[in-house]
C-alpha cells in the first residue's frame, strides 16, 4: 500500500514538471494572456560570444521563467489566493476600498491634498493659460478646459479609513486649479462637481467599481455636455450627437481595467454598466470645426466612443507626448510637430485632466503655448497683440514717477530718446515675466 502511495507521488511530481514543458512546446491548450503593463521578453538570439562573456544565460533565463507552459495559470492562482486569503492585490498602487471597491493610490493622494504643488505654481499656470486663451480668442479659435471627475471624490465613502483622513485645511491642486479658471475667466467645465451633484439621482452608475475612470456612460454625459459647451462658445451648430440606444450588461473594459489588471482567476461579482452605443448626424448648417484634445488617460474613453466623428479633424495629444490616431500606423511624437502650424490647423483646443494628474495638468503644452505666443510667433495677430501689450506697459511705466526717473536717467546715459529707452524697458519687462 504504501509502495502505491509512494509510487502515485512520484507519477505526480513528473507530471507536474512535464506537462508543463509539454504545454510550452505544444501549446495545446489556450490560456488567457495576462493584462496589464507586461513587455513580453523576447527569446534570445544564441550567440558563441555572449554565452562566453556570460551574457546568454542570464537572458534565456528571464525569457524561461516568463514563458514556461501554464505559467498564466499559476500566476493568476497566485493572486486570487492573495486576494482571497489576504486581501491583497499583486498591482503597484491598487487599493481595495471597502467592499472591493478598487482605487488606485494616485488618486487618493490627490483627494487628501498629498500632491499639492502650492497656490503660486497653480496661479502662474493659470495666468499663462488667460495669455493663450486670449490670443487664441484673438485668432478666432477657443480654449476649453475640462476637468474630469475623479472616483476618489465620488465615491469617498468606499476608500479605506487609513487613507480617508480628514485633513484640516487641506489643499487640492483640483480646487486651486477651478478656483482660477474661474478668477481667470477662463472657459472650463467641473464635471467632479456636476457628477456629485446628480450621484443619487442618475439613472446609470457614473462610476464603475474595479475601474478607475468614469464609466461610459458617465464618458457620454461628459461628451454631450462638452459639445453643446462648444456650441455655446462659438455660436455653432455642431452635428448632433445622437443615442442609438443603451446596453445593460456586466462591467468591461474600461469599467473594468483595475480588476484586469491584478490578473485573477475569477471575474469579481459587480452591478452592471450602462453602454451608450451613439452616432453624430450632420446636416449641410452644421459647422465642423478641427479639434486638438492635450488628456491624461481619462480622454481614452471618449477617444475609442467616436467623440472626434462630430469634428472635420481632430487629434488627441496623450500626456502632451503620442499623437493619435497618427501613432496607430506609426509611432508619432508631440516633439516632432510643428506648434504654430499645429496651432493653425486646429479651432477648439480642450485640455482635459483628472484629479490624480492635475499636478502636471497640461504636460507641457500650456508651456510651450505661452513661450511660442509671447514670441510672436503667430503672424501678425500675435504681432498687433505684442505691440499692444508694449504699449500698455509704457503708459503704466508713465505713471510711476520713481520708474520714469530712472528710464531718463538711462535715456541720457545710452544717449537715445526717452521714448526709445521707455520702450526698451517695457519689452525688457514683458519678455522676463
Amino acid at each position: 500500500m504504501k509502495k502505491n502511495i509512494s509510487g502515485i507521488i512520484f507519477v505526480f511530481c513528473i507530471l507536474i514538471l512535464i506537462i508543463p514543458f509539454l504545454h510550452e512546446k505544444t501549446k495545446i491548450i489556450k490560456v488567457k494572456p495576462l493584462k496589464g503593463a507586461i513587455v513580453a521578453k523576447k527569446k534570445p538570439e544564441f550567440e558563441f560570444k555572449k554565452w562566453m562573456d556570460g551574457e546568454f544565460q542570464p537572458a534565456e533565463e528571464e525569457y524561461v521563467n516568463e514563458n514556461f507552459g501554464f505559467r498564466n495559470i499559476f500566476v493568476r492562482l497566485n493572486n486570487q489566493l492573495s486576494f482571497w486569503l489576504f486581501n491583497k492585490v499583486n498591482v503597484s498602487d491598487v487599493i481595495i476600498g471597502k467592499e472591493n471597491y478598487l482605487f488606485e493610490r494616485m488618486y487618493i493622494d490627490a483627494y487628501k491634498g498629498a500632491d499639492f504643488i502650492g497656490e503660486d505654481s497653480i496661479r502662474s499656470r493659470m495666468e499663462k493659460l488667460k495669455f493663450i486663451n486670449d490670443t487664441l480668442t484673438k485668432l478666432n479659435k477657443s480654449l476649453i478646459l475640462v476637468f474630469a471627475a475623479d472616483k476618489a471624490t465620488f465615491y469617498p465613502e468606499y476608500i479605506p479609513e487609513k487613507y480617508n483622513i480628514n485633513i484640516p485645511g487641506k489643499k487640492l491642486n483640483f480646487d486651486y486649479h477651478v478656483m482660477f479658471a474661474k478668477e481667470q475667466e477662463l472657459n472650463y467645465i467641473n464635471f467632479n462637481k456636476y457628477f456629485s451633484s446628480i450621484k443619487n439621482s442618475i439613472k446609470y452608475p457614473l462610476y464603475p467599481k474595479y475601474g478607475i475612470h468614469w464609466s461610459n456612460y458617465g464618458m457620454y454625459i461628459a461628451a454631450d455636455s462638452i459639445i453643446h459647451y462648444i456650441e455655446k462658445l462659438r455660436q455653432e451648430d455642431l452635428p448632433e450627437m445622437q443615442l442609438d440606444t443603451i446596453l445593460w450588461e456586466k462591467p468591461k473594459g474600461d469599467d473594468y481595467d483595475v480588476a484586469d489588471a491584478m490578473n485573477l482567476l475569477f471575474v469579481l461579482k459587480s452591478f452592471p454598466m450602462a453602454y451608450p452605443i451613439i452616432h453624430f448626424e450632420s446636416t449641410d448648417k452644421n459647422k465642423k470645426p478641427n479639434l486638438l484634445v492635450i488628456s491624461d488617460s481619462f480622454y481614452w474613453g471618449l477617444f475609442n466612443m467616436g467623440f472626434s466623428n462630430g469634428f472635420e479633424k481632430s487629434n488627441f495629444w496623450y500626456y502632451n507626448n503620442q499623437v493619435f490616431p497618427e501613432s496607430y500606423s506609426q509611432p508619432t511624437s508631440v516633439k516632432d510637430l510643428n506648434l504654430n502650424n499645429e496651432i493653425k490647423n486646429h479651432d477648439v483646443f480642450i485640455i482635459l485632466g483628472s484629479e490624480g494628474t492635475m499636478y502636471n495638468f497640461g504636460w507641457g503644452f500650456i508651456e510651450n503655448a505661452y513661450t511660442l505666443f509671447k514670441g510672436v510667433n503667430i503672424d501678425q495677430v500675435d504681432n498687433r497683440l505684442f505691440e499692444k501689450e508694449v504699449k500698455d506697459k509704457m503708459d503704466y511705466i508713465k505713471t510711476d514717477k520713481k520708474w520714469m526717473e530712472q528710464v531718463e536717467h538711462k535715456a541720457k546715459e545710452y544717449k537715445i530718446s526717452v521714448d526709445s529707452m521707455l520702450r526698451k524697458d517695457a519689452m525688457w519687462v514683458i519678455e522676463n515675466k
